[in-house]
């Protein structure tokens, strides 16, 4: 069988169109930004000035303005309270995007990043000039970095009004919401980022993991469904996640999608943004969340790259649906098999405690709590305790009240554990008082409940035949023979 030469012709312009094809798909297909690029940006350009998640609106103002002559600083108009809630623009190019931190005021490790990353984006005259350039150029952006300032002053979620203004996007009872919803009406970005923060006992589902970074494109509709603006979101999530498993491996959840039909980022994403949400949750021996806020700042700086650069074309909603979910199986500390007496009888129980945090002006303490009992095989902790064969035992007080709590340190705590006193009593001193001993201290009370059941504080001893090994106080596990070094972040009360 023979061919003609416009046959063959035909065949050398379809292989020409294919290699041209395959070279603008490579040249799509941006690669993300390297681990040592992005580590490298962050320890140049943190914020010195933001040193923990307890911020307020007034310690940020001088930050603001610091920048005001490389950003577009709007005043977008003001919180409940009067506290001025103010945007930052950066950038010339034809994509728009939108970040916006702390609509939760308890939530802040995303703006302690976006103050990394403004930083960052000043900078000049250095190895990532390239990039700056490439985002400058490609991108248009709008940082809104403390959508509720009246709920930071007291670092609380809410509103002065008691409201979440997460679930405020529809009916706008908020000035706070009213002001969101206006500066995304009025700036039409393709793309949003919703920064917040998760509670710690966040796993990554089936594995003793934190979820320390959750991600979801939330739905726009009941029926979950994907339309081009919400599988930009999925993609775009992808890249992030392949950053953050280089060096957070297995530390990634994926939010439940179910749609919330008063909630920003579902409406956001149904009024046509790309929206992403990013949940800052746990890294054990992170309290303050120091590193997480750099793996927000390298994960929001890679997606802002691949933005400019379409490079998230390169990812599909089959690599976005395989990242795993999350689950809420985690605790401070599980005690395997501790015996219980009952009515004469022993019983071998599992306990699951959290210590959670409370606020005081300036810092906070840690209420420990029994979560629960019984069988906990599924439940993953920090600390695990084999307490097979030890047995609960209730702690005392110590007779002999102290002037005040400066006459105890760690040492004589330490020595009246082990005689079984679990607390001691102060004439002076303030409840709520915050100290750092290994010790309870009452001044309001004279007694504290030791006892096992659920909702209890778990304060006891597991003993061994009588032999005291552990103490828990307050939620925090001592062993008594080998006592660790640990922050006791505890009151008076």
């Amino acid at each position: 069988m023979s061919y003609s030469k416009g046959f063959y012709y035909s065949i050398f312009l379809l292989f020409l169109i294919s290699l041209i094809g395959c070279k603008t798909a490579n040249k799509n297909a941006t690669e993300p930004l390297s681990i040592s690029t992005l580590e490298s940006a962050h320890q140049k350009f943190k914020e010195s000035a933001i040193t923990h998640r307890r911020f307020n609106h007034a310690d940020l103002q001088p930050l603001i303005q610091k920048h005001a002559s490389q950003f577009n600083v709007t005043n977008l108009g003001s919180s409940i309270d009067g506290r001025s809630i103010s945007s930052l623009d950066w950038g010339t190019g034809g994509t728009k995007v939108m970040l916006w931190s702390q609509m939760h005021g308890n939530e802040s490790t995303a703006t302690m990043s976006l103050f990394d990353l403004f930083n960052f984006l000043e900078g000049s005259g250095d190895e990532f000039d390239e990039i700056r350039n490439t985002l400058k150029s490609g991108l248009n952006i709008k940082f809104i970095p403390m959508i509720n300032p009246d709920g930071a002053e007291a670092f609380k979620r809410r509103n002065s009004l008691d409201i979440d203004l997460n679930r405020d996007a529809i009916s706008q009872i908020s000035p706070e919401a009213i002001i969101l919803k206006k500066a995304r009406d009025d700036f039409e970005p393709e793309f949003g980022f919703n920064l917040h923060d998760q509670q710690v006992y966040y796993n990554v589902e089936g594995t003793p993991k934190q979820a320390t970074i959750s991600v979801l494109a939330p739905a726009f509709n009941k029926e979950t469904d994907i339309n081009e603006v919400r599988k930009r979101a999925m993609q775009t999530i992808v890249g992030m996640n392949a950053v953050l498993q280089q060096v957070v491996p297995g530390q990634v959840g994926k939010y439940d999608d179910a749609f919330e039909p008063r909630a920003f980022g579902d409406n956001i994403q149904k009024w046509g943004t790309s929206t992403i949400l990013i949940e800052s949750g746990g890294y054990w021996g992170d309290p303050d969340k120091q590193y997480i806020r750099q793996l927000n700042f390298m994960i929001i700086l890679d997606a802002l790259y691949q933005i400019a650069t379409k490079g998230y074309e390169q990812y599909t909603t089959e690599q976005y649906f395989a990242i795993p979910d999350n689950d809420s199986q985690l605790a401070d500390l599980l005690i395997n098999e501790m015996q219980v007496t009952v009515e004469g009888k022993k019983y071998p129980i599992d306990m699951v405690i959290r210590r959670r945090e409370s606020e005081i002006p300036g810092s906070y303490y840690v209420s420990g709590s029994i979560d629960d009992l019984g069988d906990m095989q599924v439940y993953f902790a920090q600390e695990t305790l084999d307490a097979n064969g030890l047995e609960f035992v209730e702690g005392k007080v110590y007779e002999i009240p102290f002037g005040n709590i400066s006459e105890l340190d760690e040492t004589k705590s330490m020595d009246l554990l082990k005689q079984g006193f679990l607390a001691i009593r102060v004439k002076n001193g303030e409840p709520k008082e915050l100290h750092h001993l290994p010790i309870l201290v009452l001044k309001s009370v004279d007694t504290f409940p030791s006892v096992w059941t659920t909702g209890s504080a778990p304060n006891f001893y597991l003993a061994k035949e009588g032999d005291l090994k552990y103490a828990i106080v307050n939620g925090y596990l001592i062993d008594l023979e080998n006592p660790k070094e640990q922050l006791f972040m505890q009151r008076i009360y």
